[in-house]
């Protein structure tokens, strides 16, 4: 996979700039004939991302990737912060976000749904994913989530859906 590729490639050089990396993301294809390879990343430090630091992100990141070369086709380079519906891609984010609204999408079904909706309560001792929805409480091993984010819909003021 080319994003674990890139990941290998750039995230030591993002921890020296002292930025951490949420989520590599390439996209497009023969069938739109446009390439695009999204890196997501976050200040270490608890403050906010600056236009600033995604122009010093991208500069840096673009000289390794021309260095290394990992993508044989032409590509747009994206750098962007999470924003408020942010990725859960580690899973320290799980803690970190606790008492937070997120929605989760399994990998397989669990008592007959894949997505989940509702408030993180962290990760329990065996170090599963535990939320607490309208129905009840769930634990998730990480492995089996597909995808999770941060739901802003009360972060925006606005009825979950």
């Amino acid at each position: 996979m080319v994003e674990t590729t890139i990941n290998r490639i750039i995230e030591p050089a993002l921890q020296d700039l002292g930025f951490r990396l949420v989520r590599t993301m390439f996209s497009g294809g023969k069938k739109t004939g446009r390439n695009q390879l999204q890196i997501m990343a976050e200040p270490i430090e608890q403050r906010g991302m600056t236009v600033e630091d995604c122009e010093k992100i991208s500069r840096h990141v673009a000289t390794l990737l021309d260095v290394d070369d990992p993508i044989s086709s032409a590509y747009m380079l994206e750098i962007s912060s999470p924003g408020i519906d942010r990725p859960l891609t580690r899973i320290e984010d799980y803690d970190r976000f606790a008492g937070e609204l997120a929605k989760i999408t399994l990998r397989r079904m669990v008592n007959g749904r894949r997505r989940f909706s509702g408030r993180l309560s962290g990760l329990d001792e065996t170090k599963g994913v535990v939320i607490e929805t309208s129905f009840g409480r769930f634990v998730f091993n990480f492995e089996d989530i597909e995808s999770a984010r941060i739901d802003p819909s009360e972060i925006l003021n606005v009825p979950a859906r």
